[in-house]
C-alpha cells in the first residue's frame, strides 16, 4: 500500500442515536410501501437494531 495515514481515532460511520433515527425511518418505511417490499426495510432496521448497545 501507498499513502500515509493518520494515528488519529477514526470517527464512527454512524453515531448511535443517528442509527437509532435511521432503523425509525426504515420501519416507516416498512410500514409505507403499498406494494409488499417493505418488508426488507424492516429486516435491515432489524438488523441494524440488533447492533447498537443496549440504552
Amino acid at each position: 500500500m501507498t499513502g500515509i495515514y493518520s494515528d488519529e481515532p477514526r470517527l464512527a460511520l454512524l453515531t448511535t442515536t443517528e442509527a437509532r433515527e435511521i432503523i425509525e425511518l426504515l420501519r416507516l418505511l416498512e410500514q409505507l410501501d403499498p406494494g409488499g417490499r417493505g418488508w426488507a426495510a424492516g429486516q435491515l432496521a432489524a438488523d441494524l437494531a440488533r447492533r447498537l448497545p443496549t440504552p
